[in-house]
């Protein structure tokens, strides 16, 4: 049968995010919404824990219950931007990983009003690079392989991600890492993962339809049926007492009366940034410095997340470029300005976007019912948390094979760019940071072309930020050396 028709608003919705041209549906759209939601609804809960906790150069906290609330607030507002702007299936929400530079480097050297101000500047900063067209320009320098290679470990990343989260990998005993606890999968939020895990990719195989959100679903429930009769409890309690077989964040429990269900949200911290900061205790080298840490980690923890998750949904072009992409690089500057000025860190497009796209997503309309459904946690936060990290992550190992097969795309005959686009692909998850693997594959396929005698074929972009990222990388002993 024909499709049918659409007319009136329903046409309009249509034709301005492209629902119908990229192969999707209305349905799809709001399923990718609902996955991406669950798969990224734990920074609810971690962004406090790191952001709310630590004690600024005053000895001063944010607070757990006001961090939350505006932790939800960014998140919806940036993702509904993201969508309106770039037409996009991409969310965001406060970086992992940027917020712990502002909460453990920024934090003590100053107070929390001057560090949200800082997180502001970088966020405007970013915009007029923009603007500017340089952000797009070193975008588009890097070659269409590494392009890929950097979604790949984008793929591996996010496995990884769920595999820690869940508790599936753990650090080792004289090991990195091991299996679960011991080198063994005990406990019951593991079983919950497992179980989770091989209904997501039974469903997948099979090609139904909601796959990604049956499995979240079906493992969430699993989740509450076994703590209401095994009395699991958390990993870590109030105490600091530690359960290694307890759930790793969330504890799936059903609220049992009308307050646990809605409560106003304190968003007192709003507005409580400070642009004109007496910086000379800090002095001028360290916080251009400080700066350029999260420049750089902005900038291209963003770009990983656009090349890989838009080459997942098949989005890009012939080159790996992302049609259009000024949208979602405007979006994503306006989420960092718009995260320190509600004091919930830089505000980053999420690699969890993928849970959506696995789902169908294609368009804007995703991360607008992201957003919408993250207001709602603002008010309704014990449902936010009530996925457990275990029946959410199964979707982000599911997610990291589809990224993976990108692979494909790399040419690893060519040194060139085999070298750049292997260290690409492990330094992401071996050092947790999108950042740091694309700024290791930058110097190495700078260094390797000039080994060749190809040194023409590095675009005079690509050479200006390996040399960045050598300077980045060699923050401490130049710190060190500036005294």
């Amino acid at each position: 049968m024909p499709p049918t028709k659409r007319t009136g608003f329903a046409a309009a919705l249509d034709r301005y995010f492209h629902v119908t041209a990229r192969g999707s549906n209305f349905a799809r759209e709001i399923r990718g919404g609902l996955a991406t939601f669950f798969a990224m609804a734990y920074i609810v809960v971690v962004n406090p824990l790191i952001i709310g906790t630590a004690p600024d150069i005053n000895g001063d906290t944010l607070g757990l219950e006001r961090v939350a609330a505006v932790t939800a607030l960014v998140a919806a507002v940036s993702s509904i931007l993201m969508g309106v702007i770039s037409r996009y299936p991409f969310a965001i929400a406060s970086g992992m990983g940027l917020n712990a530079i502002v909460a453990y480097v920024l934090a003590p050297m100053m107070n929390w009003a001057d560090v949200m101000g800082l997180v502001v500047i970088e966020g405007v900063i970013m915009l007029l690079l923009v603007f500017s067209g340089f952000r797009k320009a070193v975008f588009n320098a890097v070659p269409a392989s590494l392009k890929s290679a950097i979604g790949v470990g984008v793929g591996l990343f996010l496995a990884l991600i769920g595999f820690v989260n869940a508790g599936f990998v753990r650090p080792g005993d004289g090991t990195p890492v091991q299996l679960g606890v011991g080198g063994s999968l005990n406990g019951w939020p593991i079983l919950v993962f497992v179980l989770g895990f091989v209904v997501t990719i039974v469903l997948m195989v099979r090609q139904v339809k909601g796959a990604v959100l049956i499995g979240i679903v079906f493992a969430t429930v699993l989740g509450i049926v076994v703590e209401l009769f095994a009395k699991v409890g958390p990993r870590v309690d109030e105490a600091g007492q530690v359960n290694d077989l307890g759930w790793a964040l969330n504890v799936p429990t059903v609220p049992t009366s009308a307050d646990d269900l809605v409560s106003l949200p304190d968003l007192s911290l709003v507005g409580q940034f400070n642009l004109l900061a007496d910086w000379r205790g800090v002095g001028i080298a360290t916080m251009l410095m400080l700066v350029l840490t999260l420049l750089l980690a902005d900038f291209f923890d963003t770009m990983g997340t656009m090349v890989g998750v838009a080459g997942q949904a098949g989005l890009t072009d012939k080159d790996g470029n992302v049609p259009n992409s000024q949208g979602v690089l405007v979006a994503d500057a306006l989420g960092t300005v718009v995260g320190g000025a509600a004091s919930a860190s830089v505000a980053t497009t999420y690699a969890e976007s993928a849970a959506g796209v696995g789902e169908g997503a294609r368009t804007g309309i995703a991360p607008i019912v992201t957003g919408l459904l993250f207001i709602g946690a603002m008010f309704i936060t014990p449902l936010a948390v009530l996925v457990p990290a275990e029946a959410a992550t199964p979707v982000l190992v599911a997610v990291g094979f589809l990224m993976m097969t990108q692979i494909t795309k790399v040419d690893f005959t060519d040194l060139g760019i085999g070298i750049p686009a292997f260290l690409a692909i492990v330094i992401m998850p071996y050092t947790y940071s999108i950042a740091n693997g694309i700024g290791v594959a930058f110097i190495a396929y700078t260094i390797v072309r000039t080994a060749q005698g190809r040194w023409r074929d590095v675009h005079p972009l690509m050479l200006l930020i390996s040399l960045v990222f050598l300077i980045h990388f060699a923050e401490a002993p130049i710190q060190a050396l500036l005294g």
